[in-house]
């Protein structure tokens, strides 16, 4: 007598929970490997952008100390170097013209607006960051933000390419630090761990684009402004010459 036969969706089920219990078994074609960006998802991602992210940050612990404080640092030191150097094309801006002076204006404006535009993707996408996501990767370098602090874009990216396009509007040969400084900052997030490469990508791009645009479209209204305070007598007249 033979044994019941076992129905064949059964054995489907049983045989696809033992293929996700096993990673080295290829998952069935039709498993999605992507989550959609345009749906929030508490998923981890599982692609190419991961495993570059297990890279960097076995290299980052492989790395001397001091290089891994360093990075430590740079992921704030990084902004703070590229204010410093915004504030510093305005002030040399003031002895310019009008258009100049508007150009400088502008840059902390554009960047708020790419800060802003960056934190309305992220409470649409909701993407884990990686250092809790990822299974199997080396431990961050820094705590890893909370659940709700998402990862896609990255903010210090987004702020990062938006101050380095405002600085080159404003002071084109100060584009040859404000450059590097906004692509060490955005790398150093995924060094530390807290980030894909994909987030930085997207931060980096939208922060560059966003400030552009903002500054092509005010510029016009922002020089007239600048005019009208350089022919009056008021307070903030020194904002915009010596």
């Amino acid at each position: 007598m033979y044994p019941p036969a076992v129905p064949h969706t059964v054995v489907d089920h049983e045989q696809h929970a033992h293929r996700r219990r096993d990673p080295h078994h290829p998952l069935p074609h039709s498993t999605p490997l992507h989550p959609s960006p345009l749906h929030p998802t508490n998923a981890p991602i599982t692609n190419s952008t991961t495993d570059l992210y297990r890279d960097i940050t076995d290299l980052a612990h492989d790395a001397p100390h001091w290089l891994r404080s360093l990075a430590d640092i740079g992921t704030e030191g990084g902004l703070l170097l590229l204010m410093a150097l915004a504030v510093a094309a305005w002030w040399r801006a003031r002895r310019g013209s009008a258009h100049r002076v508007a150009l400088a204006l502008l840059a902390p404006i554009a960047t708020a607006a790419a800060y802003l535009l960056s934190e309305i993707i992220k409470s649409a996408v909701h993407e884990e960051r990686p250092c809790r996501a990822v299974a199997g990767a080396a431990a961050s370098l820094i705590p890893c933000p909370p659940h709700g602090d998402w990862s896609f874009p990255s903010n210090h990216s987004t702020i990062a390419a938006a101050l380095a396009v405002g600085i080159a509007a404003t002071w084109r040969t100060a584009l040859w630090l404000a450059l590097p400084i906004a692509l060490l900052t955005g790398f150093s997030r995924i060094f530390v761990g807290v980030h894909y490469p994909h987030d930085v990508a997207a931060g980096l791009i939208l922060g560059a684009t966003a400030a552009a645009l903002c500054t092509a479209l005010l510029s016009r209204p922002t020089t007239r402004l600048v005019h009208h305070l350089r022919a009056s007598n008021r307070k903030w007249q020194s904002l915009v010459q010596p």
